[in-house]
């Protein structure tokens, strides 16, 4: 085992040429054993040496000198994970995507086979972050579909301190580039708060994105807490993960250049490769031809290529397609080429991802201290996502609920160019479920399944040149994303903090790693681990596996129990995973014993760590979106040129919320522009003048636009612009969605209007905004595309938008134009 000491063999002395108020004897006595112990943070000031005298003449100054609580060998870290990529899908272990930068690290380190996240984004880096499991830490679910339970309220405690925040006690230069996707939705305004922040969470400085996904091409970008627009457009060759890369890079040399007596913390997690799959079409073109045997024959290629190697045991068996699964012979030939570009795409995408981590490690070998960083590259924060379902160029179809067949969505590429639309900023387009399954080989399910490994469990490599001795020889020991934090402090030589401002802090949940670095056949020490997400939920436990699928079929809504479900009733699989790699046999029936033992330990599990009610993750997301979180604001006075504003603080356009926009302005001949809009890209609403006309659009997805024109064209003067939307009474048990009517008036007189079928249920995009006489980012109408931002040629001298109650009939003006339904 490599020891602390073993790690940094001069610290002690190191530390006694320290000015002596540094550290306390018991601090130094401490090191000598390799290990700091715990200490609250932040660390009280060295105290003055002033000499303070009646006069300066008779006083001598003296700065406070800085404490170096760690030694001048403590390495820099690079913690990397990527999103929605599955076990299966890097050529590094047998896959078919090239992934040379994590090669790289494999070859400089070492490697875990049997890795574990939560199946789910937020929760597993609320988890990682923190070395605690997921619910203990407010993370249950995503934080769109928090909720009031204390395991899913979607705010990390104060008393589970991130690893961010206990480095930068120590010294360490700490940033965090890409998808944070941990701060409460309720918190994205202007004037915070930002203590869930990733810079109120331990990190000095922030470049990415705060929600769950974003356009690569046009991401809605934050700095530390500002909300910014990208450097370039997408004209102009940007793609986002290239710029978080370019940022980190930028970061290293600066923290070289100005800060070298600081080690630093890089946190790089781009949003690659969740939908949308973004890239440039060159990327996708290197794997045409690559996928045309189906993701059946993909995943036996995969098998055999994992096993040939020696990533997965010889003894593991392939496990077989769901039957709610569709196969490739049921694809027909006019949907193959559709199928096998969305393949391209996202493997395109994912070379190209994992392409750009090459550029940090690039950096580390130019600045001469690859040697001495521990770069922890975790392969995704969960398996492949299959919420693509039957392939879809936009996946918030499947969040709302939407109708739509495959023809449909080929049909909508038509406007854009057909096949070649996919992958580029038009549409937020992702792969079919049953690849997300091919991804995952050789375990059963994808993303959002916690029973199945096929949703939880991803390579991990480790390297440390200075300390970690190559070897190609897979550990196997069982591990959670709540054990890379332990790892860390090990490796550093501390302890867990027993208090951070001033909280006393909750006990960790995960176990160090070091131990498995110079064995690879050590016995593990990880004995029990829980996982549960919406449902679906299991247990590990001294080396058995026993699960619930839970009621969500991700690749299958229409398969879905969640009216009908009884956690009490579910069907709990069981595994022994000394002899059954893949959870290919389930023992439940013949050994119920050891099944209701396995269920006492996860109750016991859901007790301590917050995870009951189950099926509290559900709550906001299927049961309740009315509870969503949200403004408890009823009514907004607005102005011109306010932007960004998150969907969730702003006016909610979803169906169920009817509302009146009063929009004062002066408007000036032939007036061009947007008044007001909510989101864009995969969804959104607008109401915008154009040639002197007034519009609405209401965009749920490309599937389903809606459209309403002004009859005549809007005199030029003082005008009161009302836009009422009213919906019909929406009964849930019934229906998905709510109808309603919408009427444009001017001064009193309806002037135009439209029946809105299908409203967008849930969200109108992950991380598109409100904004106010312009529309930043993707267009939430197409009729401007390219003309973006399209700011409004006039004055609003006032925009007051209130909820209103009661469906209202639309009574249209004579002769107006028929709404446009695509």
């Amino acid at each position: 085992q490599v020891s602390c000491i073993q790690v940094f063999p001069s610290v002690l002395a190191e530390r006694r040429a320290m000015n002596p108020g540094v550290l306390s004897l018991s601090l130094l006595v401490a090191t000598a054993c390799g290990q700091l112990p715990a200490v609250d943070l932040p660390m009280p000031p060295l105290p003055n040496e002033c000499v303070i005298g009646p006069t300066l003449k008779a006083s001598k100054n003296k700065w406070t000198p800085k404490r170096h609580p760690l030694a001048p060998s403590t390495p820099n870290i690079v913690l990397i994970i990527n999103d929605d990529v599955g076990y299966g899908a890097a050529d590094t272990f047998g896959g078919p995507v090239h992934t040379p930068s994590l090669t790289r690290v494999t070859q400089m380190g070492v490697t875990f086979n049997r890795f574990h996240t939560t199946a789910i984004c937020s929760p597993t880096r609320a988890s990682l972050l923190t070395g605690r499991n997921h619910h203990h830490v407010g993370t249950g679910q995503i934080t769109e579909a928090a909720s009031g339970f204390p395991g899913y309220t979607g705010r990390i405690p104060k008393t589970a301190a991130t690893v961010a925040k206990v480095l930068q006690g120590y010294g360490y230069d700490t940033a965090a580039f890409g998808k944070w996707h941990n701060t409460p939705v309720s918190d994205l305004l202007k004037s915070g708060p930002f203590d869930q922040y990733p810079t109120g969470l331990g990190f000095g400085y922030f470049y990415g994105f705060l929600a769950g996904e974003t356009s690569q091409w046009e991401p809605r970008l934050y700095e530390n807490t500002n909300a910014i627009e990208p450097p370039r457009t997408p004209e102009e060759g940007y793609h986002l993960t290239e710029d978080l890369a370019d940022q980190a890079v930028k970061f290293i040399k600066m923290n070289r250049g100005l800060t070298p007596d600081r080690p630093f913390f890089i946190y790089f997690a781009p949003g690659a490769t969740h939908g949308p799959h973004h890239i440039f079409p060159e990327w996708a073109d290197k794997y045409k031809g690559k996928f045309d045997m189906g993701w059946e024959e993909m995943r036996n290629i995969t098998f055999q290529k994992q096993k040939a190697m020696g990533w997965i045991p010889a003894s593991a068996e392939l496990t077989p397609i769901a039957d709610t699964m569709h196969k490739w012979s049921e694809i027909t030939e006019e949907h193959k080429a559709f199928q096998l570009r969305l393949m391209e795409v996202y493997a395109g995408f994912l070379e190209h991802t994992d392409t750009q981590h090459g550029k940090i490690l690039d950096e580390l070998e130019n600045q001469g201290i690859e040697n001495n960083t521990l770069v922890i590259y975790i392969f995704a924060d969960n398996g492949a996502s299959a919420e693509g379902l039957e392939g879809t160029i936009s996946e918030l179809i499947t969040h709302n609920m939407l109708p739509a067949t495959v023809d449909q969505q080929i049909a909508a590429l038509d406007e854009y160019g057909g096949l070649k639309a996919l992958g580029s900023k038009h549409v937020d387009n992702m792969y079919h479920g049953s690849w997300a399954w091919a991804m995952d080989t050789p375990f059963k399910s994808t993303k959002l399944v916690g029973a199945h490994f096929g949703g939880t469990r991803t390579p991990m490599v480790i390297s440390w040149p200075k300390v970690i001795k190559p070897d190609t020889t897979p550990r196997s020991q069982f591990h959670h994303v709540n054990d890379v934090v332990p790892t860390i402090y090990e490796a550093l030589g501390i302890e867990p903090p027993t208090a951070v401002d001033g909280e006393t802090q909750d006990m960790l949940d995960g176990v160090s790693m070091v131990y498995t670095w110079d064995n690879a056949s050590a016995e593990g020490r990880k004995t029990s681990q829980y996982f549960e997400v919406m449902g679906s939920r299991g247990i590990y436990k001294d080396g058995w596996f026993a699960g619930v699928f839970g009621p969500r079929v991700p690749w299958a809504p229409n398969a879905t129990r969640i009216n009908i479900w009884d956690p009490n009733t579910d069907e709990w699989e069981l595994y022994d995973l000394t002899k059954d790699f893949t959870q290919a046999h389930d023992l439940a029936a013949q050994m119920p014993d050891k099944v209701a033992e396995m269920k006492a330990a996860f109750l016991l599990d859901a007790k301590q760590n917050l995870v009951l009610p189950i099926g509290a993750g559900l709550y906001t997301l299927q049961y309740h979106p009315e509870e969503a979180p949200h403004s408890s604001l009823t009514e907004w006075n607005l102005f011109q040129g306010q932007v960004r504003l998150a969907e969730s603080t702003a006016p909610l356009y979803r169906g169920g919320f009817s509302s009146l926009a009063t929009i004062d302005t002066e408007m000036p001949i032939n007036a061009s522009g947007v008044l007001y809009c909510v989101c864009g890209g995969g969804g959104g609403f607008s109401v915008f003048m154009d040639g002197g006309y007034l519009h609405a659009e209401y965009m749920s997805t490309l599937l389903y636009r809606y459209k309403a024109k002004s009859a005549a064209p809007v005199d030029p003067g003082a005008r009161k612009i009302e836009v009422k939307l009213l919906w019909d009474k929406w009964d849930k048990s019934k229906v998905l969605f709510p109808a309603g009517n919408l009427t444009l008036s001017v001064d009193g007189q309806a002037v135009g209007g439209m029946r809105i079928e299908k409203s967008m249920r849930v969200v109108f995009d992950a991380s598109e905004t409100f904004d106010v006489g312009m529309d930043l980012g993707a267009p939430a109408s197409r009729d401007y595309d390219g003309r973006s931002p399209f700011p409004y040629s006039g004055k609003i001298k006032a925009l007051n938008i209130k909820y209103i109650e009661g469906p209202g009939a639309f009574n249209a003006p004579v002769g107006r134009p028929s709404p446009v339904f695509i």
